[in-house]
C-alpha cells in the first residue's frame, strides 16, 4: 500500500509596531506642518527645506519630531531624538533678516520702481525686527483666524487571537489570518510559544515542527525510525492490509522476516521464534501454537463435533498427523490426485498408502528463540477407505490449525460420500466455506473447548476466554479466506459461500452432487 503524506509547513512572519504604525526598517521620517497638511520628508532633504527649517526654528513654538521606538537590525533599541530648539543664535537671526530683505527688494524691483537702497535701509531693518518679534510671540499658530489644531490620526485597535486583549506597542505576529502576541502563539502539543520561522498545522491548530513530527509523522513499525521521504519529497510506506503495520519499503528487500502465521514483519525490538524448517513465528502466535500430535487431538475432536452439528458426521476414523514442512511436501508428491493449499501447503487429505514422518513430542524453545529436541517418528498409512490420513503443518496457532483441519475434513467427507469428478474450483471452494464457517463459530463463541498451551504452559487442554489477540487473529484468518485472489480458493469460496447463504448448506451440497457445480 502506498501512502503519500506531505507535512504542511506554514511561514511565520514577524512585524514590529510602533505607535500603531508598521515600522519600515532603515528609514527615518519627520512631519512638517503646512496649511493643515503633513508633509513627510527625509532627513537628507534639499537645501530649500533646510532654509524653511531655519525660519521655523526661530519660533518659540517647539515643533518636536515624533519619537520612534523599535529594533534595528542588530536588535538594539534605537530612538529618534526630538528636534526642538529654545534659543536662537545671533548669526541665525542675521541670516533671517538678510533673507527677508532680499525677498522684499526683489519684489520691489519686479514692480518697476527704482528705489534707493540707502533710503530704505532703516525701514528694512524695522520690518525685519517686526517679523522676528512676531515669530517670538508665545501664542499658538492661527489658520483662517482660528487656532490651529493638528489632525488626530486614529488607528484601528488590534486584538490578539490568543488572549483576546488589545495588542499595544511592540512586536506582534501575523499568521493563520489573525494577529498574536508573540507569547500567545503557542504549540497545541507542548503549549510553548512558537518562535520558529516555519510551523506545522494539523486541523486548525499550530504545532512546532518537532512536536508535529513526534505526534503525526509516520514511524516504521519495524525499525522504529521515522519513515524517510522518497525522491519526490513525499513520505511513502507499506502497510499490511489487515494489521495496518506500517514499514519502510526497504524492509521488503532487506530480508526482514515475517511470521508464518499472521504475516506481520519482525520488529527490531522483538525476536521471533525460528522453527526447525526455517519458518518464523511471532510470540503472540506461539502462545497458542500446536506443536505435536497429542496437542492436536482435542482440536480434532472439536472439528468432528462441528461436522456432526451440521449433520455431516464422518463415520470412519481417519488418522490425524502433525508433520514438518518437508514431510508434508514429500507426502504431497506421493499423492496422485491430492489437493493442497497454495502458495505453501499447510494441510493434505491423503488417499494413498505411504509412510509419513510425524511429530511425537513438542520441541523445546532454546537460546536465541530457536527450537530443539523435537522427536519425530515414522507412521505407516494403510488404505482402509478412500481416505488414509489428514496431515497438518505443525507450529501454527490453534485457530489456523483448526481452519486447515476443517478444510481437509471436508475433502474427506466429499470422498467418503461419493462426490466424484468435481472441478478444483468447486471442491476447494466448498472446503473453504466449511473452514470459514468453523472460524465464525469459534469467534462468536468466544471460548475454545481446548486452547493449546504456550511454551511455558503445562496444561495443553486448558479452557478459558480467548485473548484479544487471538480473536483478532481469527478475524485475520477469515479475512485471508475472503480476500484470496486465486481462482480455486478465492473465487471458489465466494461462489460457494454465495450459494450457501442463499440456498443453505444441505441444498448446495445436493446440487453439487447432481450437477457438480454451485447453484446460482
Amino acid at each position: 500500500m502506498r501512502y503519500n503524506h506531505q507535512l504542511p509547513l506554514v511561514a511565520l512572519y514577524f512585524h514590529y509596531q510602533v505607535d500603531h504604525k508598521e515600522l519600515v526598517r532603515g528609514m527615518d521620517f519627520e512631519f512638517f506642518v503646512q496649511e493643515n497638511i503633513f508633509w513627510p520628508y527625509s532627513a537628507n532633504s534639499p537645501s530649500i527645506m533646510g532654509w524653511l527649517n531655519k525660519i521655523l526654528k526661530g519660533s518659540s513654538h517647539k515643533n518636536s519630531g515624533g519619537q520612534y521606538h523599535g529594533k534595528s537590525k542588530d536588535d538594539s533599541l534605537w530612538n529618534e531624538p526630538s528636534s526642538s530648539l529654545d534659543v536662537q543664535s545671533e548669526s541665525e537671526n542675521e541670516d533671517i533678516d538678510h533673507a527677508i530683505a532680499l525677498s522684499l527688494s526683489e519684489e520691489e524691483k519686479k514692480k518697476g520702481k527704482a528705489i534707493d537702497n540707502e533710503s530704505y535701509t532703516e525701514e528694512d531693518e524695522q520690518l525685519a525686527r517686526a517679523v522676528q518679534e512676531s515669530l517670538n510671540v508665545d501664542s499658538p499658530p492661527h489658520y483662517n483666524g482660528q487656532i490651529y489644531q493638528p489632525p488626530q490620526f486614529l488607528f484601528p485597535s488590534r486584538i490578539c487571537a490568543g488572549c483576546k486583549n488589545e495588542i499595544g506597542h511592540g512586536r506582534y505576529l501575523s499568521c493563520m489570518g489573525a494577529l498574536w502576541h508573540p507569547d500567545c502563539f503557542r504549540c497545541h502539543a507542548c503549549n510553548q510559544p512558537i518562535s520558529d520561522y516555519e510551523f506545522s498545522m494539523y486541523g486548525d491548530f499550530p504545532y512546532h515542527k518537532s512536536c508535529y513530527r513526534e505526534l503525526y509523522y509516520p514511524k516504521c513499525d519495524v525499525c522504529k525510525q521515522y519513515i524517510p521521504t522518497n525522491r519526490s519529497g513525499l513520505v511513502e510506506y507499506r502497510a499490511h492490509p489487515f494489521w495496518l503495520q506500517k514499514y519502510c519499503p526497504s524492509h521488503e528487500l532487506d530480508g526482514t522476516p515475517r511470521c508464518c502465521s499472521c504475516e506481520r514483519m519482525e520488529p527490531r525490538d522483538a525476536k521471533y521464534v525460528t522453527l526447525d524448517d526455517g519458518r518464523k513465528l511471532c510470540l503472540e502466535c506461539l502462545n497458542s501454537a500446536i506443536m505435536d500430535n497429542e496437542e492436536c487431538q482435542p482440536l480434532y475432536l472439536d472439528i468432528q463435533e462441528f461436522y456432526e452439528g451440521l449433520n455431516m458426521k464422518v463415520e470412519q476414523q481417519i488418522p490425524l498427523l502433525l508433520v514438518e514442512r518437508q514431510a508434508l511436501n514429500e507426502a504431497r508428491e506421493g499423492e496422485k490426485n491430492g489437493h493442497h493449499h497454495v502458495p505453501e501447503t499447510r494441510g493434505l487429505c491423503l488417499s494413498e498408502e505411504q509412510t509419513v514422518s510425524t511429530i511425537l513430542r513438542r520441541p523445546i524453545i532454546g537460546p536465541g528463540n530457536r527450537i530443539f529436541d523435537m522427536v519425530t517418528g515414522p507412521y505407516r498409512l494403510i488404505r482402509q477407505c478412500d481416505v488414509t490420513a489428514i496431515l497438518v503443518l505443525y507450529g501454527l496457532p490453534r485457530l489456523l490449525t483448526g481452519s486447515i483441519l476443517a478444510h481437509e475434513m471436508m475433502h474427506a467427507w466429499l470422498r467418503l460420500n461419493g462426490y466424484r469428478g468435481l472441478s478444483l474450483q468447486v471442491e476447494e471452494g466448498i472446503c473453504q466455506v466449511l473452514a470459514h464457517m468453523w472460524l465464525e463459530s469459534e469467534i462468536i463463541s468466544g471460548t475454545g473447548s481446548n486452547i493449546a498451551s504456550s511454551s511455558s504452559s503445562s496444561n495443553p487442554n486448558k479452557k478459558g476466554p480467548r485473548s484479544k489477540f487471538e480473536r483478532k487473529l481469527g478475524e485475520f484468518f477469515k479475512h485471508q479466506i475472503e480476500s484470496d485472489s486465486s481462482p480455486a480458493y478465492g473465487d471458489g469460496f465466494r461462489d460457494g459461500n454465495h450459494a450457501v447463504l442463499r440456498y443453505g448448506l444441505r441444498s448446495t451440497l445436493d446440487h453439487i452432487r447432481i450437477t457438480q457445480t454451485f447453484p446460482y
